[in-house]
């Protein structure tokens, strides 16, 4: 099979071909797991945080990719939740161990034993892909296999993050950064909270304006003081300032929401304008987002569906996968970017 593989970890800036395209063996399916011929697979900003060393892969050589979308070419002996042909996708969340507390209370996202699609296993940017049928899901006939991709990840992370944010309807949500998650976001705060007003902060001006169209509120550049003070707000961002920014905006009380897998280091040292009073005072309270678990993923597809929420996508070949990485570091961004693969 055709693959794009991940040889060594180095910062984008000093390499715009950080992924080789190489015939690789197809691989086989163990007992409890699928084959996948891939259709399509979403291009995330964790494979710059991969590429670059930030959350580095197990080993090297690594196929990248945790948003994939095929139909099952074959089955292990004791696999038998799927019919050969049939649509499904893998997202982040490749295995947990299914003993340890987490697992058992639904947080497997939490479990020591967790792997991830495409870092500590090989992913999506590939013809073909493998995991176990309990960790694969069924893709509503409403969304094309492009338009289903973005939705394993920079959906059902954007959903774990509303979830965490505790927003309710009434109240107002501010987004930094406006990529694919955030985007979805929006549109899922509209349709289950339509009395939220959404705020966006967003350095590029296409990104406002693109916000805007989807029926955000008000738009202004990741410092801009909004025109009050937010109940919640989720940063989708790889930078620290924006989280500064975002503290000061929020109200007595308020909660933000940091969905990322890692931050960059460049900004790192505006973490000393932290200001107690002014930043963290009255109650404020700051929470991560880690990975995502499988309910995360079946009820946001069931939600996605239900709505038809259609996200904005950018499709490439798989040979283009390294111009869609660069493009994406360098925040060339209008919704979520697609590998097509055929």
């Amino acid at each position: 099979m055709k693959a794009m593989i991940l040889n060594q970890l180095r910062a984008i800036a000093d390499n715009k071909y950080p992924l080789a395209l190489v015939d690789m063996p197809d691989p086989v399916p163990r007992d409890k797991e699928i084959l996948i011929k891939v259709s399509t697979c979403g291009v995330c900003h964790t494979e710059l945080d991969e590429i670059e060393g930030r959350t580095p892969p197990l080993k090297l050589p690594v196929i990248l990719g945790h948003q994939i979308i095929g139909r099952v070419h074959a089955s292990g002996a004791a696999a038998t939740r799927f019919s050969k042909g049939e649509r499904v996708g893998v997202a982040w969340i490749h295995s947990a161990c299914g003993r340890c507390h987490f697992c058992r209370s639904g947080a497997e996202n939490l479990c020591e034993r967790f792997k991830a699609t495409g870092r500590d296993v090989h992913g999506g940017y590939a013809e073909y892909a493998t995991v176990s049928e309990d960790f694969a899901y069924k893709i509503p006939e409403v969304f094309t296999d492009s338009q289903a991709a973005p939705l394993l990840c920079a959906g059902a992370i954007g959903y774990r993050s509303m979830r965490l944010s505790g927003v309710e309807d009434h109240q107002s949500l501010g987004l930094t950064g406006f990529g694919a998650s955030a985007h979805l976001v929006l549109k899922m705060v509209r349709h289950k909270y339509p009395n939220t007003n959404i705020f966006v902060f967003a350095r590029s001006e296409k990104e406002r304006d693109f916000a805007r169209q989807l029926g955000a509120a008000w738009t202004g550049d990741t410092a801009a003081e909004p025109p009050e003070k937010l109940d919640r707000i989720i940063d989708t961002t790889p930078a620290w300032k924006p989280v500064i920014e975002a503290l000061a905006c929020l109200k007595p009380g308020g909660r933000l929401v940091i969905n990322a897998i890692r931050k960059e280091e460049s900004d790192k040292t505006t973490l000393l304008n932290l200001d107690y009073p002014h930043h963290l005072w009255q109650e404020k309270e700051i929470k991560s987002v880690a990975n995502v678990a499988r309910t995360d993923i079946s009820e946001f597809l069931q939600l996605a569906a239900e709505i038809q929420m259609k996200p904005e996508i950018q499709e490439f070949e798989l040979e283009d996968a390294n111009r869609a990485l660069v493009e994406l570091k360098e925040r060339k961004i209008r919704g979520a970017k697609v590998l097509k693969i055929p």
